[in-house]
């Protein structure tokens, strides 16, 4: 269930942020019971104590032994509780490091449920409220990527060659926002659409300060690639950022 939302529509997020957190109250209770076993000390400590009473015990009854004066039966039988004791104390100090890899494992459940945005740019939209149940289904925001835009323009096939990956162009945005922005060529189709006449090509738009707006239709001039010294420009059909 969703805790938290810390962004709504049109706010700007940066790569990493956190925009919300979903219901962690069995992660968190998780961790303290791992943190609890893994700084209880009081089991290794017994074992430890045990082992060495155990030891001083066989140690004396091997005295008294090579003394004649303890049968060899006490002397088996102190050595191996020793040896049992020692056992104990490897489990102990075994299982204190399980469960520091137990603290590791909720962590990272529990970060899980802190939603942070994977990139930089705007919420779109906020499909779901707190209190809401979220599945792998149910997406909780839209958020949209703005730098660069993207900006796709259908261009006649009779410039096919001439506008390849890499190209410079000027992208002028239609009005209100208007201006000529510099863009890149990133992709050329190689499958032209024979009954418009055209093909697509990609540019890509620096937008650092997000203050150019996507979805808005432009005019695109490309820097031919002609054999000549001349760089006509070509104004194309109206695109759109995306």
């Amino acid at each position: 269930m969703i805790a938290r939302l810390d962004v709504d529509r049109g706010d700007i997020v940066r790569q990493g942020q956190i925009v919300g957190k979903l219901e962690d109250g069995v992660e968190a209770a998780t961790l303290a019971l791992a943190q609890a076993r893994a700084t209880n000390e009081y089991v290794s400590k017994s074992y430890e104590a045990r082992l060495q009473f155990l030891r001083s015990k066989y140690n004396r009854l091997n005295d008294l032994h090579s003394k004649a004066i303890s049968s060899q039966a006490s002397l088996e039988e102190a050595d191996a509780e020793a040896k049992v004791a020692e056992q104990q104390l490897k489990e102990a100090k075994l299982n204190r490091e399980v469960a520091y890899l137990e603290i590791q494992h909720a962590e990272a459940v529990l970060k899980q449920r802190t939603l942070r945005s994977p990139i930089d740019g705007v919420v779109v939209e906020r499909l779901l409220v707190p209190g809401e149940y979220q599945n792998e289904q149910t997406p909780i925001l839209t958020l949209a990527q703005i730098d660069p835009l993207r900006v796709e323009v259908f261009v006649s096939t009779a410039y096919y060659g001439q506008i390849r990956a890499g190209s410079k162009a000027e992208v002028r945005p239609e009005q209100p926002v208007g201006g000529a922005h510099a863009a890149v060529v990133t992709v050329v189709d190689r499958v032209l659409d024979a009954a418009s006449g055209t093909f697509g090509v990609r540019l890509a738009l620096p937008n650092p300060d997000l203050l150019l707006p996507a979805g808005i239709a432009c005019k695109v001039s490309f820097e031919m690639n002609h054999a000549s010294d001349s760089m006509p420009a070509l104004a194309a059909d109206s695109s759109r950022p995306k």
